[in-house]
């Protein structure tokens, strides 16, 4: 599965996102991937408003505040 947390370096609300998502794949084992909107272009121009999304196999969960309890369900679902 793949999960994504699209941010950038020196964000309060990427640093809470980073830990939401870190202890949410660790319930579930997973593993995760951070990309920052500075070094992708096209990135920048579609989430500079947004930071941080997560994503769940490209699908956007959340921005700016991540719901824990969101996350968590939208992996358990995509389990089955």
């Amino acid at each position: 599965m793949r999960i994504t947390v699209i941010g950038k370096p020196d964000c309060h609300l990427c640093h809470e996102a980073r830990a939401v998502v870190e202890r949410v794949c660790g319930e579930f084992g997973l593993s995760w991937e951070e990309i920052s909107i500075l070094e992708d272009p096209a990135l920048y121009d579609e989430f500079w408003e947004k930071i941080p999304v997560v994503q769940v196999e490209g699908r956007t969960v959340d921005f700016w505040i991540i719901d824990e309890d969101r996350l968590r369900h939208v992996i358990s679902d995509n389990r089955t």
